[in-house]
């Protein structure tokens, strides 16, 4: 057992014991190192998982490469900073908070001077019987992936020799629950999406939404169960797994996958006697620190006055707030843009603002093309001027523009923002306040500026202003206003290839 407490460079810092390696624990670690010019602070980041941080939020796109290095994040070893000490595949097992030392899983005993808990949070697992059989799985991390892609291949062989086809269920109708259908069919198997809600995405989407999302999705081959529980799951003789639903339905499956939700992984924090929020979180003030003042949480994790949030862009602007607070700062937790922009199983779903239109007097104006699977609506004040949210799925072209709207007046005619034939609004016409990029906090004023001192294509916006760098949603209006700025973009298909996409197609097409 060792005490670490010794300073590398022999200058007069302190140390932060990080515990947590995710997309928000490396945004931490280096809005921190980027900031302390004085070494003020040495870094121990404590990683549960063997693989440093990389990007969960593209999980998705691991499926098919499976290449590992395509997901790290830039700079998530800290290779040559030797304040930053990073031990992968090592827990943290307890906090004395007395003492102001963490006991890991390698038996060190690490002193810190403050303590960030970056923990995130882990699948939920409906307690139904039969749960944890064989050939069940969680979709979360990148070995919950290497494991299905396993089981997979196991399924089609065992189905191959049966003379049937391979299929997959997934328990969760949400944003993951649909990711990882996806995954499933991209593996070759059929998948089927149990959701308990009465729609798929029952807290980004409404009725109308839910329903046009259902056909599109169901119109790809993917078996939508929504209304029903999952009550029990039994393994079968031929090696399958029986699944039986509360409405009665009884389907078997080669494997399952839950993705129902995920919840505050605040063990550590709950058996250190730190405040816990009513529904999980490590409960913190709008600084980010818990109930010890030298305890912090970010993330997943942090309840910031009793509110946990499951997006990575508020984990980022939480990440941002403690770096500034131990250098002496006083900022604060701004509160969050829950706006989300995805595509699932290749079908665009959006939502942003108030989407359900909750706020009082608010009224709805709603486009519904059957023929083309899509649906469109918006939500304004009960004036009719301000633009308070909306959802779009099947076509979510508008979705940046119309977000970076929200809370604003909006010009022309209202019902156009949905309509077809309406007019686009463009985002030139955005104040230099409005935010493109939700996930790192980019307003158009930053990405113009950028454009001015010369950053003339998107690989250049992404490295001076971090714009499109996370989801890539905003990318469209980035391009936008770099043509808005006369920039000529480059239809090149990469750096190998001068042509477009459909350029080189018609070129070997006709050799």
């Amino acid at each position: 057992m060792s005490t670490t407490t010794e300073n590398p460079t022999g200058t007069d810092s302190r140390t932060v014991v990080v515990v947590g390696h995710g997309m928000v624990g490396h945004r931490f670690v280096e809005a921190l190192r980027s900031r302390d010019t004085e070494s003020t602070w040495k870094v121990v980041v404590l990683s549960e998982e063997a693989e440093a941080a990389y990007d969960r939020v593209g999980l998705s796109s691991y499926v098919g490469a499976w290449d590992r290095s395509a997901l790290a994040l830039a700079g998530n070893r800290y290779a040559g900073d030797a304040l930053v000490d990073l031990r992968l595949g090592t827990r943290a097992e307890t906090v004395d908070r007395t003492a102001r030392t963490v006991t890991t899983s390698a038996g060190d005993v690490i002193a810190y001077d403050s303590l960030v808990l970056a923990t995130g949070s882990y699948p939920f697992v409906p307690p139904v019987p039969g749960h944890d059989s064989g050939g069940c799985f969680v979709y979360r991390t990148l070995d919950d992936l290497d494991a299905i892609r396993r089981a997979a291949e196991e399924a089609h062989e065992r189905a191959r020799a049966e003379g049937r086809e391979a299929n997959g269920l997934v328990v969760g109708g949400g944003l993951l629950g649909l990711e990882a259908a996806n995954a499933l069919r991209q593996l070759g198997l059929t998948p089927h999406v149990v959701e308990f809600a009465p729609r798929l995405m029952p807290l980004q989407v409404d009725e109308g939404g839910g329903a046009v999302l259902e056909g599109l999705i169901s119109n790809l081959g993917v078996q939508v169960h929504t209304g029903a529980g999952t009550s029990s799951i039994s393994p079968q003789d031929d090696g399958r797994l029986g699944v039986e639903l509360s409405d009665g339905t009884a389907l078997l499956t080669d494997l399952v996958v839950f993705s129902a939700g995920v919840r505050p992984a605040d063990a550590l924090g709950r058996a250190a006697g730190l405040e816990i929020g009513e529904r999980g979180g490590v409960v913190t003030d709008a600084s980010c620190r818990t109930s010890d003042e030298n305890v912090w949480a970010v993330g997943e994790v942090a309840a910031v006055e009793g509110r946990c949030y499951g997006l990575v862009a508020p984990g980022y602007t939480m990440a941002e707030v403690v770096a500034d607070r131990l250098l002496g700062g006083e900022a604060t937790f701004p509160g969050a843009d829950l706006s989300t922009k995805l595509k699932l199983l290749g079908v665009d779903v959006a939502s942003f603002g108030d989407a359900i239109a909750a706020t009082p007097g608010a009224l709805e104006i709603v486009h519904t093309d059957a023929t083309k699977g899509t649906y469109a609506k918006v939500v304004v004040s009960d004036d009719a001027k301000t633009l308070l949210g909306g959802i779009l799925v099947g076509d979510a072209s508008a979705y940046t523009t119309l977000k970076a709207y929200v809370g604003r007046v909006v010009p022309g005619d209202r019902g156009a923002l949905v309509s077809p034939a309406g007019a686009e609004l463009g985002a030139d016409a955005l104040p230099d306040d409005a935010v493109i990029c939700s996930c790192n906090n980019v307003t158009k004023g930053s990405i113009c500026g950028a454009i001015a001192d010369g950053a003339c294509d998107l690989a250049a916006i992404k490295g001076c202003t971090n714009a499109g760098t996370t989801c890539g949603g905003c990318l469209p209006t980035v391009k936008k206003l770099l043509v808005d700025s006369g920039v000529e973009l480059s239809k090149a298909l990469c750096e190998h290839f001068e042509q477009s996409r459909a350029e080189l197609f018609e070129i070997v097409e006709s050799t």
